[in-house]
C-alpha cells in the first residue's frame, strides 16, 4: 500500500506538468541551436522565443509544467552549477585575483543599490540587477530571483527578472566585442587581459569566446576568473535570504519565512566540496555541467513564456542607464585594481 500510494503521489505531478515541461524543453533546443548557428547567448534566445509562446502558460494543459520549468527546474540548474568550480582553482589564483572579486562583487552590488534608489526603484531592483553583472549573469539573475519573497504582485518580480535577463545577455554580448580591443589598448598582459575579462564580462560563455580569441593564457585565466565570480553566487544568496528573513520575521503574521539556506543552494555548495574533493568523475562532471545548462536554458524558456510583451512597453531609459552604469562601474573598478596592483 505504502509504494501504491508513493507512486501514485510521484505520477500524476509527473502527468500534469509533462505538457509544459515538454514545451520548455522544445523552446530551449530551439534557442541552444540558434545560439550555436549564431554565437549568441542561449538564454537571450530562448527568453525571445517563450515570449513568442505567451498563449501557452495563460491556459490550458502546458501552465503547470510552464510554472515547474521556471521554479523547480532553474533551482535545480542553479544547484547544477557548483560542478563547474572547485577551490584548486580558487586557490591557484592567489590571492590578490579572488580580493578583487569579493571586492568588485560587493561594491557593484551596493553601487546599483544606491543607483537603484537615486532611480526611483526599491532596494531588490538593484541587487537583482547588480547581482546579474557582478556574478555570472542571466544565471545569478534567475538565482537571486528565485530566493527574492514574492508578494500579491508576483508580475513586478518577473517582469524585473526578465528585463534583466534582456540586458544582462544583451551587455554580455557587447562586451565580448569590445573589451578584447579595450585590454589591446591598454597593453595589458595575457595574464592580466584575462584577469580583465574574466572579471568584467556577465556571462561565462562570453568570456570564455573573448578569452580564448586572444591567446590560451588569457582564456585559460580569464575561465577560473569567472568561476570564481559564479561561486560568489553562494554567499550573495546566503546573505539576500538572511536580508529577507529578517524582514519577514518583522512582517505581519500569515507572511511565508524563507529557509535559512535554500536547499538548491545547499546543493550548490555540496558540489562544489565533492568536486574540490576530487569525488566526482571527469565524465559525470561534464554530463552534469551539461545538464545544469540544458536545465536553464529550458527554465528560460518557460520564464518568457510566462512574460507579457506589453508589460516591456513602458520600461523606459531609466533600467537600461541602472543596468549600464553597473557595466561601466564593474570594468572601472577591475582596471583599477589592475593598474594599482602592479
Amino acid at each position: 500500500m505504502k509504494l501504491s500510494l508513493t507512486w501514485s503521489d510521484w505520477r500524476e505531478p509527473a502527468r500534469t506538468n509533462f505538457p509544459g515541461i515538454l514545451m520548455s524543453m522544445v523552446v530551449a533546443i530551439a534557442a541552444m541551436s540558434l545560439a550555436e548557428h549564431y554565437h549568441a547567448s542561449a538564454m537571450l534566445f530562448a527568453l525571445l522565443l517563450g515570449m513568442a509562446m505567451n498563449f501557452l502558460s495563460t491556459e490550458g494543459q502546458c501552465v503547470p509544467g510552464i510554472q515547474f520549468s521556471a521554479s523547480t527546474l532553474l533551482r535545480i540548474g542553479v544547484a547544477l552549477l557548483g560542478v563547474r568550480i572547485t577551490l584548486a582553482q580558487i586557490t591557484a589564483l592567489g590571492a590578490l585575483p579572488v580580493a578583487m572579486v569579493v571586492l568588485s562583487v560587493a561594491l557593484t552590488i551596493g553601487f546599483g543599490i544606491l543607483l537603484a534608489r537615486s532611480l526611483g526603484y526599491r532596494n531588490r531592483f538593484g541587487v537583482l540587477t547588480a547581482g546579474a553583472v557582478a556574478i555570472c549573469g542571466a544565471s545569478a539573475a534567475m538565482a537571486i530571483a528565485a530566493v527574492m519573497p514574492t508578494h500579491a504582485n508576483d508580475k513586478v518580480k518577473e517582469r524585473a527578472t526578465i528585463f534583466t535577463v534582456i540586458g544582462v545577455s544583451t551587455l554580455s554580448t557587447v562586451a565580448m566585442v569590445i573589451y578584447p580591443v579595450v585590454v589591446t589598448a591598454l597593453g595589458l598582459s595575457d595574464e592580466r587581459a584575462g584577469i580583465f575579462l574574466g572579471g568584467t564580462i556577465h556571462d561565462v560563455a562570453q568570456v570564455v569566446g573573448a578569452g580564448y580569441s586572444m591567446s590560451k593564457e588569457t582564456g585559460d585565466v580569464a575561465t577560473i576568473v569567472k568561476l570564481l565570480r559564479v561561486a560568489m553566487l553562494l554567499p550573495v544568496i546566503l546573505i539576500i535570504t538572511l536580508s529577507y528573513r529578517k524582514h519577514h520575521v518583522a512582517s505581519p503574521s500569515g507572511t511565508s519565512t524563507p529557509p535559512l539556506l535554500p536547499w538548491f543552494v545547499v546543493a550548490f555548495a555540496l558540489l562544489v566540496a565533492l568536486n574540490s574533493a576530487g569525488l566526482i568523475p571527469a565524465d559525470l562532471q561534464h554530463w552534469l555541467q551539461t545538464l545544469s545548462t540544458w536545465l536553464l536554458v529550458v527554465s528560460m524558456s518557460a520564464i518568457g513564456m510566462k512574460a507579457q510583451l506589453k508589460d516591456f512597453a513602458t520600461v523606459g531609459f531609466r533600467p537600461i542607464l541602472l543596468m549600464v552604469s553597473e557595466t561601466v562601474f564593474l570594468a572601472i573598478l577591475v582596471i583599477a585594481f589592475i593598474f594599482l596592483a602592479r
